[in-house]
């Protein structure tokens, strides 16, 4: 699946929610479809189920966060969800990581482009709605994306 095709399955009425101009929420939303997949597969090999759970609910988590954080009425409120989204996604690259002998090295690093293009996105707007900069050591985000990971 790729993001286009994917986006187009997307219902008006997720669309239509302001939340939706947010290119983060649609990224993490679209690999909490994608872990999906990936769960499924790891499921066939039973010393996978319990990682599987984790990291179906780890990206499921990332999106769902946001979405949460996003109907705040403070900006202090919004960046503390926004943070438990940025440990979400951290804890999901995490399980991808564990799980890479099943997945493939294409997947693995397809995943890891989105997860890297989701991180940055939240270690950017966390501050501004925070009103100050967060403590994060500064690293050095540098992404390289297969074709269907889809740029902000």
């Amino acid at each position: 699946m790729n993001y286009q095709a994917w986006e187009q399955e997307i219902p008006e009425t997720i669309k239509a929610d302001p939340l939706w101009k947010m290119s983060v929420y649609r990224f993490a939303l679209f690999l909490g479809d994608l872990s999906w997949h990936d769960v499924t597969k790891l499921q066939q090999d039973r010393r996978m189920w319990s990682l599987s759970d984790q990291l179906y609910r780890a990206s499921g988590s990332i999106s769902a966060n946001i979405a949460e954080g996003y109907s705040r009425g403070t900006g202090k409120d919004r960046a503390r969800f926004y943070e438990y989204s940025l440990g979400s996604a951290r804890e999901c690259r995490d399980w991808y990581h564990k799980a890479r002998h099943l997945l493939g090295e294409d997947v693995l690093q397809h995943r890891f482009d989105l997860l890297e293009n989701i991180i940055r996105l939240l270690l950017t707007m966390i501050p501004k709605q925070r009103g100050k900069a967060i403590k994060d050591e500064s690293g050095v985000y540098q992404v390289k994306l297969s074709a269907d990971v889809p740029m902000p």
